[in-house]
């Protein structure tokens, strides 16, 4: 498979998962939204932020909500059984994977591409996952981990910031340029490792160079010891379905094996699912 530039679609805006975006879908209206729904929404994905068990307190400041408002909006989520609470702590329950796997199910490309990340992953020895854009993180809808000794494992439904992932660099650079300031003016650059990078014109730099070599690599910038090399998953029109990339420990490999042996295959995966996708 060659090595082509990631191309920019208007198919594919910051925050949207889906392929298809039709002229005549309706525009939302200030008195269509619904800003209770939004900040229970809010409530629930501040769990995911903080990934622990918090407090009324932790939750409004996380939140920026009253406690009061905080307060209501937890007793109706345990309720309805999304939360739970000893009379201090409040922590998410299982329910709420309901609302992540029932979407994700639904994603047929990756049900599609799972057996080819398997053979890659067999070929390899090494741990494969795919990826979509959300925001400015990358959730994870798909992984095969390999069985080693020392392996990576990625959970799906997961997400990670899409700045210090090969898979969330592959997606950044796929998009627009006329959304790349937005995109760099909002990046949130904390920095995971000492390699990690934290200058925003840099940033754009590397942006730049994965959209015209159409692949991306992460060299320990978002755990130490970790490389991970990615490259854009597309259909059969050309549009971005997500992403699908190899992570290795960096004790079994290098950057010029990353790019020399694992590419290619990496590459060929990708081919080969696009080929066996209808459109």
């Amino acid at each position: 498979m060659k090595t082509n530039p990631v191309q920019a679609t208007s198919d594919i805006r910051l925050g949207t998962v889906t392929p298809d975006s039709g002229d005549d879908q309706e525009k939302l209206s200030s008195r269509d939204f619904v800003s209770s729904l939004s900040r229970g929404l809010e409530i629930l994905s501040s769990f995911s932020r903080t990934s622990r068990k918090m407090t009324l307190s932790e939750v409004a400041a996380e939140t920026n909500m009253s406690r009061a408002t905080a307060r209501r909006f937890l007793l109706t989520l345990v309720k309805e059984g999304f939360v739970v609470t000893d009379g201090k702590l409040f922590d998410l329950t299982p329910k709420v994977l309901d609302l992540g796997f029932s979407v994700l199910s639904k994603i047929g490309v990756w049900d599609r591409a799972r057996p080819f990340m398997e053979r890659l992953s067999e070929q390899t020895g090494e741990s494969c996952t795919a990826a979509i854009l959300d925001g400015l993180d990358v959730v994870y809808v798909a992984g095969v981990q390999a069985h080693n000794i020392i392996s990576v494992g990625i959970t799906v439904g997961s997400r990670q910031s899409a700045f210090y992932t090969a898979n969330g660099r592959v997606l950044l650079a796929a998009q627009p340029e006329e959304n790349w300031d937005g995109i760099i003016a909002n990046a949130r650059l904390v920095p995971r490792t000492r390699h990690s990078v934290t200058n925003k014109a840099e940033l754009r730099g590397i942006l730049e160079d994965v959209r015209e070599q159409g692949w991306s690599l992460v060299d320990q910038e978002l755990e130490e010891g970790l490389l991970s090399i990615a490259i854009p998953l597309r259909y059969r029109s050309g549009v971005i379905a997500g992403s699908i990339n190899i992570a290795i420990p960096s004790i079994r490999a290098t950057r010029e094996t990353m790019i020399e042996t694992y590419l290619p295959k990496l590459q060929q995966t990708a081919e080969d699912i696009q080929l066996s996708l209808a459109h």
